[in-house]
């Protein structure tokens, strides 16, 4: 054999059995790394096991969802369990003001105990038990809606109150309403009389309500705002969830004739007291039609420049710092009021004023026997006083709490609901 074909021979066999080394070197690693994988699955099943031994079964739900934003200031914010029961739960501002809450009897819930602040960032902690004594435990942080993003409305009569039988309920939005629908159907108001209310819009802003008469005496009114989460306007959400409730006084209407110069004042139909008056004069006559008392004050001043009654000069033609016993009728400056400074001739007698009706009365508004002293007890917020005969046009339903202006049929079409 030569050397050439003995190197070749030999190649072949080293060839052959680092063949038979190789196969046999992967097949020998091969079972061992079987044998170890199952090792490791069997070790994190055990470990699975053990670490599900451990965990609890409690369920924690925070709403609103963690990083939420524009939330609702009443009614987003609450903890829940089911599996089973609160032990703790901590809500915080951003700047670790505590916020008190209540977990219910049954453990099985908690809320905040008081409305919270618009635009504000919460973070709730909150930690629950199982049946085995396990605990589990729960954050998130949300973010309430901001004023800019959220409508309110300002209402009158107040809660409680006892007002005359004129009172509408006037609402006045701090944002444009362009859902005018939805929001309404968010308000309610109903009478302990069964009276029909109905809304009616005077512009984006003011929603009043009333029946198509006036409110019976002694009933009761109920306003219920339902405007959480509503939307007013694009991108702009309400926040008000409220019921108020008021009473209807006694039935007081006084009636204001200008061409006789007197006010009959009737409490449930009987005219209690006529009362000699002085009105617009014939240069500035006094609006007509149904006014509702909508504030008092036992003295105030009154300035014609707010009025657009100046003199050359700019001043106004008058400014009476104390003038007493006075209610106002509209918007606009309309008054009935208390006269000190007028001779006592005039009442009954002379219409003389700016448009404001006047009674006779005493400096200091502390003369309990004047005219004016005995209306101004005798009244309330929501009284209404009719003028008439005064030669001027009637006042505007808008100016003031006058939407009595309006007959059933145009305050109906100025709903949106």
């Amino acid at each position: 054999m030569t050397d050439s074909k003995r190197r070749r021979g030999l190649m072949a066999a080293s060839a052959l059995l680092g063949g038979v080394l190789v196969l046999s070197a992967c097949s020998g690693d091969g079972s061992k790394a079987s044998a170890s994988e199952g090792e490791a699955g069997e070790s994190q099943a055990q470990v699975d096991e053990a670490a599900a031994k451990k965990t609890s079964e409690a369920q924690i739900k925070i709403t609103p969802a963690d990083g939420s934003d524009n939330a609702s200031i009443n009614n987003a914010a609450a903890v829940t369990v089911s599996k089973g029961t609160l032990t703790s739960v901590d809500m915080t501002t951003a700047d670790g003001t505590a916020v008190s809450g209540e977990i219910s009897a049954d453990k099985k819930s908690w809320k905040p105990t008081g409305q919270l602040e618009r635009s504000t960032t919460y973070k709730i902690a909150a930690e629950a038990n199982d049946s085995k004594g396990r605990t589990a435990h729960e954050n998130a942080s949300f973010t309430t809606v901001s004023p800019a993003n959220s409508f309110i409305g300002n209402f009158t009569p107040e809660d409680g109150s006892t007002v005359g039988v004129g009172m509408p309920v006037s609402i006045n939005f701090d944002k444009a309403i362009t859902n005018k629908a939805d929001v309404q159907k968010g308000i309610t108001v109903s009478s302990s009389s069964g009276q029909e209310v109905v809304g009616h819009w005077f512009n984006a802003n003011r929603l009043d309500f009333r029946p198509e008469d006036y409110w019976t005496g002694g009933s009761t009114v109920t306003l219920k705002l339902n405007l959480d989460g509503v939307q007013g306007a694009s991108g702009v959400y309400g926040v008000q969830q409220k019921t108020v409730t008021f009473k209807i006084g006694r039935n007081q209407v006084s009636i204001v004739d200008a061409k006789t110069k007197t006010m009959k004042i009737t409490q449930d139909g009987k005219t209690v007291k006529t009362i000699p008056i002085s009105a617009g004069s014939p240069e500035n006559t006094t609006y007509e039609g149904q006014m509702v008392i909508s504030e008092k004050f036992k003295e105030t001043r009154m300035n014609g420049a707010t009025v657009g009654f100046t003199d050359d000069d700019g001043k106004g033609e008058y400014d009476i710092k104390d003038v007493p016993h006075a209610m106002r009728l509209s918007t606009s400056g309309t008054f009935i009021h208390g006269n000190y400074w007028g001779a006592k001739s005039v009442f009954g007698s002379v219409n003389t004023s700016h448009g404001c009706v006047g009674l006779s009365d005493t400096k200091g508004a502390n003369d309990p026997n004047t005219e004016a002293a005995w209306f101004y007890n005798n009244s309330i917020i929501g009284d209404v006083v009719v003028v008439q005969n005064t030669g001027d046009k009637t006042i505007a339903p808008d100016n003031g709490l006058n939407g009595w202006n309006l007959d059933w049929a145009a305050w109906k079409a100025g709903s949106a609901a």
